[in-house]
């Protein structure tokens, strides 16, 4: 009763050995034509094979063989292939048969537990021609686990492997104590469960296992803001100057502000991938490659700072406006005290300003930074996406309100009666904004508040210098012809950024570019 069906064994048994003999065939054939084989031979490899409906149908996300990828690279094993298919015995034993003789490791995620689609084992067992057998340290093991079982219940089939299956008992390398359950491997096939954390935790434990030794792979980045297309011809000639040496890979980034293609070089000689890296940035474009400030955030106080300080006509503007926020936090508590915020690049700028002031002052402080957003009508997806990664970037406290100023603000008062100054983006060249003064309460009739205005006298272009110079991110319909943002019903492009490039064809230059700044807000319907 333990052994798998005959009648289905048999008609895949003879689909499994025509797979085997086809790639026997083909990787005579390989070895005898490629003439990289030589250099590839003493590569570690492995294939990935995720099991499950559920991938497949978008119940789940997959990330597991991106976490297996990343750490089989770091122990010098080449994933070769990555294929993701159904909870099918069938289609499961044919793909482990194939991946198990191409490749030095076979990984499988998911298909192991006591439901009718958790057929893993049978299916290893199909592509080897072996029988499930009750292991008897695993049946003892779920009998620890579930209790006393009868050899029908639906828990032993996590007892049922094949034949030849071997036990590895992972090590915790936190506490150095065994796994109590052991990972499946079938020859070459290691059998790991799909649930992400045991998974992980599963290959934690038995990293020994794959680790190559003498195998080291060694990435370098280049981030350029240029179009892919522009650079391609170079491209294409590097990488067939390099060949096998050094492989280079190109991936565009529609969301940075920074650089528009991440240039990726791989491979498995330091001085190669450096030697290489050395000449893709002297054949790329002059003035084409910029720096990837991976985290502004995290260094806004120091950087914030150090401009203040730089004796620059921007860094004067950056010192004034640290100098009024620094009075506000004098007269309130972080508790008293708001940044508006609406996604907006002056916003952005007084976001980041007031982050650095409030970290240099309380750098061991737990509050979050206090924003209020004034959500509009028809708000732009990308600025509503901006939004989301504005509050994971500056872990904000956001509270939103809807309506008009003066509605949002008496609402705040509700919601939040203990804040007392805002901190507001206004500059002097925003409309109703000539009289203001850094500091001034609002208006008679209105809620009571101070309104703080560190950028009264910053012009357009000063935002731009501060946010471009600290590599602050922004909204990236400002990359797009944008230069004033509003909701999708007054906002569009600004003809004065529009230009025809050399095909014919019609493109808008980023914010950042506009010559006159009394064009800002042509933005505006």
């Amino acid at each position: 009763m333990f052994a798998v069906h005959r009648l289905g064994f048999t008609k895949l048994g003879r689909v499994v050995v025509r797979v085997r003999r086809l790639t026997a065939h083909l990787s005579k054939a390989t070895m005898s034509t490629s003439p990289s084989s030589a250099a590839n031979r003493d590569t570690t490899t492995a294939a990935i094979l995720i099991i499950g409906d559920e991938i497949l149908k978008g119940h789940t996300v997959d990330t597991n063989s991106a976490f297996l990828t990343r750490q089989l690279r770091k122990l010098g094993v080449s994933v070769q292939r990555i294929t993701v298919i159904p909870d099918i015995q069938e289609v499961i034993a044919k793909e482990v048969a194939l991946l198990s003789s191409q490749y030095t490791h076979l990984i499988t995620s998911g298909g192991i537990g006591p439901t009718h689609d958790d057929v893993t084992f049978e299916s290893i067992a199909m592509a080897f021609q072996e029988e499930l057998y009750p292991h008897p340290e695993l049946t003892q093991l779920v009998e620890e686990f579930f209790g006393a079982l009868d050899k029908n219940n639906a828990a032993m089939k996590l007892a049922m492997v094949p034949r030849s299956a071997k036990l590895n008992y992972g090590t915790d390398p936190q506490t150095g104590q065994l796994h109590r359950y052991p990972l499946v491997s079938v020859r070459n096939v290691y059998i790991f469960p799909g649930i992400p954390s045991l998974m992980e935790r599963a290959f934690y434990g038995l990293e020994h296992l794959f680790a190559c030794s003498g195998t080291t792979f060694h990435t370098r980045e280049v981030f350029v803001d240029v179009d892919e297309a522009d650079i391609a011809p170079v491209l294409t000639k590097l990488q067939a100057s390099w060949g096998k040496r050094v492989a280079l890979g190109s991936y565009p980034d529609w969301l940075s502000n920074y650089h528009r293609v991440r240039l990726v070089l791989d491979s498995d000689s330091q001085e190669e991938v450096d030697k290489a890296r050395t000449q893709l940035v002297h054949e790329l474009p002059k003035g084409s490659v910029v720096p990837l400030v991976t985290d502004p955030v995290s260094i806004a106080t120091a950087e914030v700072y150090i401009l203040a300080n730089s004796g620059t006509q921007l860094g004067e503007k950056v010192m004034s406006a640290l100098k009024i926020i620094e009075t506000a936090l004098d007269q309130y508590s972080t508790e008293e005290v708001c940044v508006g915020f609406n996604g907006g690049k002056d916003c952005t700028a007084l976001l980041h300003l007031y982050y650095a002031a409030l970290k240099r002052r309380y750098s061991d402080g737990k509050d979050k930074v206090k924003a209020l957003y004034i959500r509009i009508v028809s708000p732009f997806p990308e600025m509503e996406r901006f939004l989301q990664d504005t509050i994971k970037r500056y872990d904000l406290e956001l509270f939103s309100v809807e309506g008009s100023i003066r509605q949002a603000l008496s609402e705040v008062q509700d919601r939040k009666p203990d804040l007392r100054a805002v901190l507001m983006g206004t500059r002097r060249s925003d409309p109703y904004s000539h009289t203001l003064t850094p500091m001034c309460p609002t208006d008679p009739g209105w809620p009571e508040y101070m309104r703080v205005n560190p950028l009264l006298d910053w012009t357009y272009h000063d935002i731009w210098s501060f946010l471009r110079t600290l590599y602050v991110p922004y909204c990236i319909l400002y990359d797009k012809g944008y230069t004033s943002l509003g909701s999708m019903d007054n906002t569009c492009r600004n003809t004065a950024l529009q230009t025809v490039d050399a095909k014919g064809v019609t493109r808008y230059k980023p914010a950042y570019l506009l010559e006159n700044e009394e064009e800002e807000r042509n933005s505006r319907a």
